[in-house]
């Protein structure tokens, strides 16, 4: 039996109903059916990183104050496990004018690489967008810890340094997921190693640290660009 059917005062797509016939009546006993939101997974962690995407456009905005998000970003990167419980993944957070200072830095680092002055002109917009947020959190990677994981278990010793890549990939995903959470956008940016000395050098950073990323974050002032996805054939394989 299918079709729609109106229980319980909603309209329901029913592929299948199984019931007990006692005449002249029946009994329904139980309902198979479906929908939209039935075959898709519904799974709050899968809607917040659905949710969470690159914005760009991005300003000052922004109720929260800076002590909210330095604790909220602590937590994030607390929480973000790592290979051996490592807790390698260091960060440096910016608000405001530093922040805008980061990308004053890499904007005139910049123009050193630019081939003509449409280019420049295109990459010194380009960091006015990013300084247009209200903070970047600079993630790096501890060193002086994976050089004593590697000393103390030798035999992965080459996989240290890859696994701590995977952390602080997780940490900015952690990151990234939080500030969403609190109706901010973020983008995160590579600008390593172009800037590593003058951010050692502004900030006090310690030599042992290497700077990995960088998140952007602010208000929301334009939408996400269309994202596609590559077939679920190409990139998965499944044994039962």
């Amino acid at each position: 039996m299918f079709g729609n059917f109106l229980i319980d005062g909603q309209i329901w797509n029913v592929i299948c109903i199984a019931y007990e016939y006692h005449s002249p009546y029946f009994r329904l006993i139980y309902i198979y059916h479906f929908d939209k939101d039935f075959i898709t997974m519904s799974n709050q962690f899968i809607d917040l990183i659905t949710k969470r995407r690159t914005i760009y456009a991005i300003g000052k905005n922004v109720s929260q104050t800076p002590e909210y998000l330095t604790d909220l970003i602590q937590h994030a990167i607390k929480q973000s496990p790592s290979s051996f419980n490592s807790q390698s993944s260091r960060a440096v957070i910016l608000f405001n004018g530093e922040s805008e200072k980061f990308w004053a830095l890499v904007a005139d680092k910049l123009k050193s690489y630019a081939k003509d002055e449409e280019s420049a002109a295109k990459t010194t917009a380009k960091m006015a967008s990013f300084a247009a947020g209200v903070g970047t959190v600079l993630f790096f990677e501890d060193l002086d810890i994976v050089k004593k994981l590697q000393a103390q278990f030798p035999s992965y010793a080459e996989n240290f340094p890859i696994w701590a890549e995977h952390s602080t990939a997780i940490a900015q995903f952690a990151t990234w997921t939080a500030l969403h959470t609190e109706g901010l956008g973020a983008s995160l940016q590579h600008y390593n190693p172009i800037v590593d000395e003058q951010v050692h050098a502004e900030w006090d950073i310690p030599a042992h640290w290497k700077l990995r990323a960088q998140l952007v974050f602010g208000s929301v002032e334009g939408e996400a660009k269309d994202k596609g996805y590559i077939d679920d054939a190409e990139r998965f394989k499944v044994f039962q």
